[in-house]
């Protein structure tokens, strides 16, 4: 059971400033942070960035394991986030995320904002095969109408996802951080490889801003979770190469990728995938193959060895300033300029 102290925000002085409109945006009173149970650290992380601290919720369980959510503070009128990935256990994160929101509503918030780190059924976004349902559309509509008014959310698994809802999106890259943590890295001869052609235009922007030359992997999915690797565009003899994905969930997929490009002569392999699901047996897997490091952001809490292959960076800055950005009226895509 989750319960959090009463916050104090300190974040500007326009946090506790009357609602008001200036240039055209209405501006709400107090700035308050909940939090679910899926990610707690990083929405303390995210607090803590901004100068103010979780607000007072309890989100536990009912004998018979029914969520049993209250706000435990006065939210009326309020700006209220709810910080809450939808990551395993996927349906209990998502419905601990719908029923605080309906708190939320029924407690006359000014204005509710779910932000989702994490968008999990995000693969289901259209129809591959007869007969199966499009579950992003689905669990955007069960947020829409569980009464939130705005949605942030990172590195959807297909962006055209934003479209699914019907209240504004406020989408979010982890780029901007991924970046920093490989040029300090100083790497030379460097491609950046897309392990798959869906990714291709995530890629390309990440090999032009580090100066690198693009790598496209063709391969086929023949079952969920199961690829098989056919054919590497373009050339990786000699190089240092970084598989960009959004995600990385059973780990097959990206260790097989790297495999195939040490095969061809790079002579190292990173990975940087935004959201660690790592699902099964990923983490030892990943331990175990041919990459030099994977880097993660902590979208998702992440279990690894210290010390180990994998690397998890923080983005409770980048969600912190752009919920600040977002209460303040002001830009949030001028984060990404």
């Amino acid at each position: 059971m989750a319960k959090t102290a009463q916050p104090e925000a300190r974040m500007s002085p326009k946090t506790h400033a009357e609602t008001r409109f200036e240039g055209g945006v209405k501006l709400f009173q107090h700035l308050k942070i909940f939090s679910g149970n899926s990610n707690r650290p990083l929405a303390e992380d995210i607090c803590r960035y901004m100068g103010t601290t979780l607000g007072a919720a309890t989100v536990g369980r009912f004998a018979d394991g029914e969520i049993n959510v209250q706000i435990d503070e006065n939210v009326r009128g309020c700006d209220c986030y709810v910080v809450q990935p939808t990551c395993r256990p996927v349906n209990e994160n998502l419905i601990e995320l719908l029923i605080m929101i309906d708190a939320l509503r029924r407690a006359s918030a000014g204005r509710i904002t779910a932000v989702v780190p994490y968008f999990g059924y995000a693969r289901a976004d259209r129809k591959t095969a007869p007969r199966v349902p499009i579950s992003s559309k689905l669990v955007a509509n069960l947020i829409t109408t569980a009464g939130a008014n705005r949605v942030i959310t990172m590195d959807l698994h297909a962006a055209q996802i934003q479209g699914f809802f019907d209240i504004p999106v406020d989408h979010l890259y982890a780029a901007p951080i991924v970046l920093d943590y490989f040029r300090k890295k100083n790497l030379k001869n460097l491609a950046v490889v897309s392990p798959d052609v869906g990714g291709t235009e995530r890629a390309r922007a990440f090999a032009k801003r580090m100066n690198a030359q693009l790598v496209i992997i063709d391969k086929r999915r023949p079952r969920p979770n199961e690829a098989s690797v056919y054919n590497i565009i373009g050339d990786v003899a000699g190089k240092t190469c970084i598989i960009l994905d959004d995600m990385v969930d059973t780990g097959g997929t990206l260790v097989k990728v790297a495999a195939k490009i040490r095969e061809n002569g790079a002579t190292k392999v990173y990975a940087a995938c935004v959201h660690g699901v790592l699902s099964g047996a990923a983490t030892d897997l990943v331990e175990k193959s041919s990459l030099e490091e994977m880097v993660l952001t902590d979208s998702i809490p992440v279990r690894h060895l210290e010390g180990g292959k994998i690397k998890v960076l923080s983005i409770a800055p980048l969600m912190g300033e752009a919920i600040a950005r977002n209460h303040q009226g002001k830009s949030i895509s001028a984060l990404f300029v």
